[in-house]
């Protein structure tokens, strides 16, 4: 897979030959997605710095698959709202440039409602 649209293509295919498509209304397919970000905490949940670089050394193939899940169904979903999600994505990252300017938020965390 070289690039996004033969990404989505394949996500589409594997998910039409199964005809699954009836199954994937706008709001489950929002669950799925957050039931997978869920499945991704559960690596960090409950663990200090240290266990947390223990853990993903020993269970990175483990989150790795979390984070493709998660990345499956963003990918299916905005393929089935027609949202170009790169071009959603870029405008994003031009919104939060303008929310964060770096001489005011240089390594703070605040919120930009509170800058």
């Amino acid at each position: 897979m070289k690039n996004i649209r033969d990404i989505m293509q394949r996500i589409i295919s594997f998910r039409d030959v199964r005809d699954w498509k009836q199954f994937h209304n706008p709001k489950d397919v929002a669950i799925s997605l957050v039931l997978e970000a869920n499945e991704v905490m559960e690596h960090f949940q409950w663990k200090n710095a240290l266990e947390m670089e223990k853990h993903v050394i020993e269970h990175k193939d483990e989150i790795s698959d979390e984070l493709a899940d998660v990345l499956y169904w963003v990918l299916l979903m905005s393929h089935d709202l027609e949202i170009d999600i790169l071009t959603s994505l870029e405008e994003k990252i031009r919104k939060n440039e303008i929310k964060y300017p770096v001489e005011k938020v240089k390594g703070k965390h605040t919120k930009y409602t509170k800058l």
